[in-house]
């Protein structure tokens, strides 16, 4: 476990600085005292501003849930002008907290821990969510092996209408690089005003 703004964190805040960049990961931080840690994603300004989203949906089918509370408030951030709806791995199963932040979200944002062995279910459900949210989704997945596991990666951007911006399925580690445009999310929310008709 990690303690809040311990090395893990710092790193991110340090990285962000040094390139001028938005920097992010999932780290599993220490709760107050007597509490459990939480699987938080931080994300780091290019100013020294951090933010934090824990994991709301603890991945109760391997134990998570017995090491690590769950979240209890969603996070939306203005990345550079487009707002950044902040998840984490399992909590890509759950549409209607996507559905419930569309409104005020361009992009959603889910670094993830996700198998091999379940690729289709995280390759489906990112462009699920795009599509249904009419907003990107920007998933990115580890790759290499962990306790008898393999992931791929599969990392990917995935634009309003569901289409495969970039795709890193199957290149190993990899930088993946795409516009991610607010007007473009705004355009398609106007010609095909899906979101209102929701009940």
């Amino acid at each position: 476990m990690r303690p809040v703004d311990g090395p893990s964190a710092t790193f991110l805040v340090e990285q962000a600085a040094r390139h001028d960049m938005w920097v992010c990961g999932s780290i599993p931080e220490q709760g107050a005292s007597g509490e459990q840690p939480a699987n938080t994603l931080v994300l780091a300004a290019p100013d020294g501003a951090v933010y934090r989203y824990r994991k709301i949906h603890p991945f109760s089918y391997s134990g998570e849930h017995e090491h690590y509370r769950a979240g209890d408030a969603f996070v939306t951030v203005a990345v550079d002008g487009v707002r950044c709806s902040l998840f984490v791995c399992y909590d890509l199963r759950f549409a209607d907290e996507f559905w419930a932040l569309a409104p005020d979200t361009d992009c959603y944002l889910v670094p993830a821990n996700w198998p091999a062995k379940r690729r289709d279910h995280w390759r489906t459900l990112l462009r699920a969510r795009a599509i249904e949210n009419q907003a990107y989704v920007v998933g990115v997945n580890r790759v290499g092996e962990g306790g008898g596991i393999e992931y791929v990666g599969d990392s990917a951007i995935i634009g309003p209408f569901g289409e495969e911006l970039v795709d890193g399925a199957d290149v190993g580690e990899a930088v993946l690089v795409a516009d991610v445009d607010p007007k473009h999310v705004a355009d398609v929310r106007a010609r095909f005003p899906f979101l209102t008709d929701r009940r």
